[in-house]
């Protein structure tokens, strides 16, 4: 165990973690100035201006036309600027995400964000016109035209927002407004939770490293860290709060308009997944809560010797745990060894990441926290953010991204308009590139200490991932939903935060005073409403696939690469059905939540 004195000594030693690579994002453009990338501005603002000179109007004309007429040109015209366009954000995004605290940064993100939105709004209206061609009109291009057939998974998707779509006037003014409106407050969170920092022992730390030191063995240290972030948190409370308000009313607004009944069902749409499924889960994951983290937290307070944890103490290491850090190439080693165990095509897609510079690592003032893989375009390849810090939960933080990145990868073959694929089926690739993992680990783990230490930790992520991703959700809920009423009071969404996260995480867990605005850090609240049950959906999943997985003959690899090839073409039933999974069955949550309990039932095993 770590000499906790020494720990203390400086709260942000960094350890000796190898060469940590920076992404190269000269695949995409050369620099913010480059003539390249300024060329294709130019080129995307005419084929716009081209693109509704020629068709705005006359879509329904073309589709009666044998052989759907023109239709199929302009698809592929659509797709080809879908794509450029697609580069130049891509490309603003991953430079600001890089250094949020550079003003030249934010300037080019903006100004690009802005040309991008302004050019966008001059096409809007074929998504639009496409939907209001009769179905029977519609059907017969397609049956007629196998050039046309092709594009059929992606205008049947386009087609299920026929009933949320409005008038094309109002359409181009959401569009346009967004770049003042959401993403301008998007853009306000960022760059002040970039620029916080919270004093730890006399260091002024990131946010990233302070919640890092929520990891450590050193419980004063922890808790330290932990009202170092409810100060700071406290401190800037109001302006968080004033983002929070304002989008959750702007997102009533857009879902009144459009006419979704359901705070949730704009996202249940973007995600192709039914609401009776999603309920479905949230409901079996909090009936589960007493049998997983209950349990869970309760024998972890017992490992260290407490009565209860405080919120503090959630994410401790074991007593006796190995504390070393892990540097980047044998974290590389062990997520690659892993994928090849699986697939060689797998680990050659993900060796790529590596080999051509494709992974940010390294932690610096300015970056964005967390980790992300981002597809960009078709054209192109995708890019891994991480911030890299040697703990175990970076190693899985590392396999966890390269399955996007891999799935992403595999889907580019689809085209820009087919590759993006539905956040629940998204977070199954990279669930799986984590269970690949731990599982891989595990194999090569003999000794029953060490084990024991394995799954602890892999519980935790997946209470992390299910049952604290649900708690989240279930937050969501309750603050969208009061949020009709009229604002919330910081204190009044510190109540419901507590209430939400107390609920699943248990007797065994003290919330201590500072919590209560913890609320305020998380990204995903902001950026995508909802979104957070996507993670519990696809750890369920993965549960489920893999252990038909266990129980397959060869040539299960070669289906599990096949459905990420999908892309965005098929629906999660379609997709499962190779499997013999299917996530409209009541019972199949409950059957990927009994692998979480079952690990719990070893755990408890070890300690009789």
């Amino acid at each position: 165990m770590t000499n906790q004195s020494a720990v203390a000594v400086d709260a942000s030693a960094k350890p000796n973690l190898g060469l940590l690579p920076t992404w190269n994002l000269g695949d995409l453009y050369p620099a913010l100035d480059s003539p390249v990338l300024k060329r294709d501005l130019e080129a995307a603002d005419a084929e716009a201006t081209t693109f509704q000179t020629r068709w705005r109007g006359r879509l329904a004309e073309e589709a009666a036309l044998p052989g759907g007429g023109g239709l199929i040109e302009a698809i592929k015209a659509y797709e080809a600027l879908e794509d450029r366009l697609g580069r130049l954000i891509s490309y603003a995004g991953l430079v600001y995400a890089g250094d949020t605290s550079s003003p030249a940064n934010a300037k080019f993100y903006g100004d690009i964000q802005a040309r991008v939105t302004d050019i966008s709004a001059r096409v809007l209206f074929f998504g639009l016109e496409l939907n209001r061609i009769e179905d029977a009109v519609m059907e017969a291009a397609l049956a007629a035209n196998p050039q046309l057939a092709h594009y059929r998974p992606w205008i049947a998707d386009l087609r299920l927002e026929r009933p949320f779509q409005l008038e094309d006037r109002i359409e181009e003014l959401f569009l346009e407004k967004a770049v003042t409106g959401p993403a301008s407050w998007n853009r306000l969170f960022d760059e002040t939770m970039t620029g916080l920092r919270f004093k730890v022992r006399g260091d002024d730390l990131s946010i990233e490293e302070t919640l890092n030191l929520l990891q450590e063995d050193d419980k004063a240290l922890r808790q330290e860290a932990a009202e170092a972030l409810a100060s700071v948190f406290s401190a800037n409370l109001r302006l968080f709060s004033l983002i929070t308000n304002t989008l959750a009313k702007d997102k009533e607004i857009s879902d009144r308009w459009r006419g979704f009944t359901d705070i949730a069902d704009s996202r249940h749409l973007a995600n192709r997944v039914e609401r009776e499924v999603v309920d479905a889960l949230a409901a079996a994951v909090r009936e589960a809560y007493p049998s997983i983290s209950h349990r869970y937290y309760r024998l972890k307070a017992g490992w260290l010797g407490q009565e209860a944890l405080d919120h503090w103490d959630r994410n401790a290491p074991l007593p006796g745990m190995e504390r070393r850090p892990i540097g980047w190439d044998e974290a590389r080693e062990t997520v690659m060894t892993a994928y090849a165990g699986f697939s060689p095509r797998m680990a050659e897609i993900a060796g790529h990441f590596f080999d051509r510079n494709w992974i940010d690592a390294g932690v610096r003032p300015g970056k964005s926290p967390g980790a992300f893989a981002h597809p960009t375009v078709p054209s192109a390849h995708p890019y891994v953010l991480l911030n890299y810090l040697g703990k175990p939960r970076d190693v899985m933080t590392l396999a966890h991204e390269l399955g996007h990145g891999v799935h992403q990868v595999l889907a580019a073959r689809q085209g820009p308009l087919m590759a993006p694929t539905p956040l629940t089926l998204a977070e199954t690739a990279s669930v799986f590139g984590e269970m690949l993992t731990f599982r891989s680990l595990l194999e090569k783990t003999p000794d029953p200490q060490q084990r024991r230490f394995l799954i602890a930790s892999k519980v935790e992520d997946m209470i992390n991932t299910v049952i604290r991703q649900i708690a989240f959700y279930n937050f969501e809920r309750a603050l969208h939903t009061e949020r009709r009423e009229g604002e919330l009071t910081s204190e009044r969404i510190g109540q419901i935060w507590v209430e939400t996260q107390g609920e699943s995480l248990g007797p065994s867990v003290r919330l201590q005073p500072g919590y209560e605005t913890f609320w305020a850090y998380i990204p995903h609240f902001i950026h995508s409403p909802f979104y957070v049950y996507a993670y519990a959906f696809g750890d369920c999943l993965v549960n489920s696939l893999y252990a038909v997985y266990l129980q397959s003959d060869e040539g299960f690899a070669e289906r599990y690469l096949t459905m990420l090839e999908a892309g965005g073409t098929k629906h999660h039933t379609e997709l499962l059905a190779p499997f013999g999974l299917d996530a409209t069955d009541p019972g199949f949550w409950h059957r990927g939540l009994s692998v979480i309990s079952g690990l719990i039932d070893e755990l408890e095993a070890l300690e009789a």
